[in-house]
């Protein structure tokens, strides 16, 4: 079977695929790793850090066996994964609208990162987790959960960073996830096409496809040089994607709050879901820091 995540892949959905794919082989099904496109710069640094080589790229299933891992959602899934057999899904978001033909194993669970499932995979099955793939499902789990900030980090994220830490010998784990913000937070030099796409989901929302990305840093101040170039890049992705609405979300970790970019073909949307007024495209979203626990939900309920 092939291991693979969402497309535009985040560090939970590429160490989820490493670390889940190493745990299939060791109970006899063989697995490999694989990804829906380029690494991160933050998902780049965690592996190589813990000496890991980015999975396998590809792109089209049809006719394989695949685990599904972070969503369950079409439009984040293969292209022809209609074409594939679903074996298993292993998820911490809500439940999206892939069907299957046979039965399939779910791990699905309401955490803050699918690396701490398949660590409560790793205790069910008994299976001994090495020191370099503890390390990264550690750091998967603390990007996710914004160093146990965001509102989805449960108690058992943060049991599972702290047995991950012993495991992969890190004494002081949250520093190191200051180091994989800060690594999140170089921006300039970088295209705008490429910081809205870095963590980009597109979603069906009541018949109308709407894309969100997110930008976490520890200081928004980052952003002052090239907002601009943000604002119009999600106008042109909108059009190009025949989209109803693209968000940008820019997420301060340390203010704890985020600035939500608007290109929609309605954004009384925003005051509908938030009980915010934009203004000149920008709202300001308090305490906003996870995209599927704050913002996806109401966004929805908005749509319907």
């Amino acid at each position: 079977m092939y291991v693979v995540g969402h497309k535009i892949p985040d560090s939970d959905s590429i160490c989820g695929a490493i670390a889940l794919a190493y745990l299939k082989n060791q109970i006899g099904e063989a697995a490999t790793a694989a990804r829906l496109g380029e690494l991160s710069p933050e998902t780049a640094f965690i592996l190589d850090k813990f000496g890991f080589e980015a999975p396998e790229l590809k792109l089209s299933y049809a006719g394989e066996n695949v685990y599904i891992v972070d969503h369950s959602e079409v439009t984040q899934a293969p292209d022809d994964i209609a074409q594939a057999t679903i074996v298993g899904i292993v998820d911490h978001h809500k439940l999206g609208d892939l069907t299957t033909s046979t039965p399939l194993e779910c791990w699905i669970r309401p955490v803050g990162c699918s690396n701490t499932i398949i660590k409560m995979m790793y205790d069910f099955y008994n299976v001994e987790i090495p020191k370099n793939i503890a390390g990264i499902m550690m750091c998967a789990i603390l990007s996710d959960t914004v160093i146990f900030k965001s509102p989805t980090c449960t108690t058992a994220d943060i049991k599972c960073v702290e047995a991950l830490a012993e495991i992969a010998g890190i004494e002081d784990f949250k520093a190191l996830g200051m180091e994989m913000f800060k690594v999140k937070s170089a921006v300039l030099g970088t295209p705008a096409r490429d910081l809205v796409m870095r963590d980009f989901k597109d979603f069906n929302m009541n018949g109308n496809l709407v894309g969100i990305g997110q930008l976490e840093v520890i200081d928004l101040s980052v952003f002052d040089e090239i907002r601009a170039d943000l604002e119009a890049d999600i106008v042109k992705l909108k059009a190009e994607g025949n989209r109803h609405s693209v968000f940008l979300l820019l997420t301060d970790i340390m203010k704890e709050g985020s600035q939500i970019l608007i290109a929609s073909d309605d954004e009384s949307l925003i005051e509908r879901a938030y009980g915010v007024t934009p203004v000149e495209g920008k709202a300001w979203l308090d305490g906003v820091l996870s995209r599927k626990k704050q913002v996806v939900p109401p966004l929805q309920d908005a749509f319907a």
